[in-house]
């Protein structure tokens, strides 16, 4: 049998360890109440993103199978990769940096995983089971048409839930107006869209109905990463053992327990299983749960609150004098990231509309015609980024240098591609060294759009 603790469960059978399920109690709080506030936001632009469109283009688009991303409706593709580099690099050094100075406040306030549990599935298992001691009563009792009709209402709004996110999670990857087709058109004319909005569909059910907190305990990367990032000086929610022990329960003039009475709240609200006053542990998700639920108590027997609270290693053993250390190190960490995010952007917004690849011709040399000039044959291949169509001209940087084109294409379609034959000439008289850089220009509505360079080759002039 597995050992119960408080309302939450947590158990071993013979050394091996087996699941219990968790019955968290309904959080409250200044802290909770916070966290509704970031979370619902989250929530809102998370289901509205995919709708918002930028000059056409979709504000965020992920689509891996077309290899086309969309970002503030600006699109990217295989040839922004080195923004994408730069990017990853930012979460990457986010991750390190944030979770090193304030712990695992990302997995408790904004991720989609926490949100979606804890602010959505399990306050509708909230209304329709009741707080976590009915749904034990309900779960361990006999078998009845109320506990059966409660069961299917709540696994049938779950699953309608399931079904709305998996589309939205499709919309991020396809699009909204691919999606919109897979809804109107015929199943047999999108079956893989269908049979993928199926299967993330029965994913999502099963991890926000069964699965549910062994995403943060057990699959999720970050969670195992945590005790590596942590250190003595990370902020993350702890309980002041200092302060609390001994435990012991409300007695007048007590002099002999600390402030910690052993109701168990904090454990009944953990929404993880653990009891955070054993310490620090891989499971705490920072939720804040636990603070809000013993800061009622605090409150209610006249104790000071944050008897649990954002600690460091460092202030729970005594090393006060670490604050002013902490400060300054979360102000460096947290300006290291902000100037990343701040040349990430510059990368993003400052990228040309316009991606072009100029290349001599394969095979071809100088020739030099009768009229005295001498010219190089190029090959330009563009691609238009700018997310509408454009009509655009190629003129040279230098006036000495003309250009000639072979194939006049003008018009370049949102999205398209074109490839550009032309030559370049220049006057004999003027070819003062073998190879010479040279640039032109892409124009579009008299802005130059991109500069590109190459190199001309020609025998100098012997003066």
């Amino acid at each position: 049998m597995g050992t119960v603790v408080g309302g939450n469960s947590a158990g071993t059978n013979s050394g091996k360890e087996k699941r219990q399920w968790i019955y968290a109690k309904k959080p409250g709080g200044k802290l909770y109440n916070y966290r509704q506030w970031v979370g619902y936001s989250l929530l809102l632009f998370l289901f509205a993103a995919p709708f918002i469109k930028i000059n056409g283009n979709p504000f965020l688009l992920f689509n891996i199978i077309e290899r086309k991303f969309s970002i503030f409706g600006s699109v990217f593709y295989p040839q922004d990769l080195h923004i994408f580099v730069f990017g990853m690099l930012i979460m990457m050094v986010g991750i390190v940096l944030f979770t090193a100075v304030y712990g695992r406040v990302w997995c408790g306030w904004t991720c989609p995983q926490t949100i979606f549990m804890e602010l959505i599935f399990r306050r509708i298992e909230y209304v329709i089971e009741g707080d976590w001691i009915q749904q034990r009563k309900l779960n361990e009792g006999p078998d009845s048409d109320a506990r059966a009709w409660k069961k299917v209402l709540k696994h049938t709004i779950f699953f309608t839930i399931s079904f709305f996110i998996s589309n939205i999670f499709l919309a991020y990857i396809i699009g909204v107006d691919a999606l919109y087709n897979i809804m109107a058109d015929p199943v047999d004319q999108h079956i893989v869209g269908f049979a993928s909005i199926i299967i993330f569909t029965f994913a999502f059910y099963g991890v926000f109905a069964h699965v549910r907190e062994i995403v943060c305990t057990t699959l999720c990367p970050y969670g195992r990463l945590q005790g590596v990032l942590l250190d003595e000086k990370s902020l993350t929610v702890a309980y002041d053992m200092n302060r609390g022990e001994p435990r012991g329960k409300l007695k007048k003039n007590d002099t002999e327990h600390g402030d910690c009475i052993d109701c168990k709240l904090c454990v009944h609200v953990c929404p993880t299983g653990i009891d955070i006053r054993n310490g620090t542990q891989l499971e705490c998700v920072n939720c804040t749960a636990c603070i809000d639920a013993c800061d009622t108590v605090m409150d209610k027997i006249g104790k000071p609150k944050r008897l649990i609270g954002f600690y460091s290693m460092d202030d729970l053993s005594g090393e006060r004098k670490a604050d002013k250390k902490n400060n300054t190190r979360a102000i460096a960490y947290s300006a290291i990231l902000v100037v990343l995010t701040v040349m990430f952007c510059f990368l993003l917004f400052s990228r040309s509309e316009i991606d072009g690849r100029l290349l001599r011709a394969t095979g071809s040399s100088h020739q030099l015609r009768e009229d005295g000039k001498v010219s190089n044959l190029y090959t330009l291949e563009l691609l238009n980024k700018s997310g509408k169509d454009i009509q655009f001209n190629i003129e040279s940087v230098d006036d000495k240098v003309d250009v000639q084109m072979v194939n006049n294409i003008r018009d370049l379609k949102k999205e398209g591609s074109a490839t550009l034959s032309f030559f370049l000439l220049m006057d004999k008289r003027e070819i003062e060294q073998y190879k010479q850089n040279v640039k032109i220009n892409i124009v579009s509505d008299g802005k130059v759009m991109e500069t590109l360079k190459t190199t001309f080759i020609a025998p100098p002039n012997k003066k």
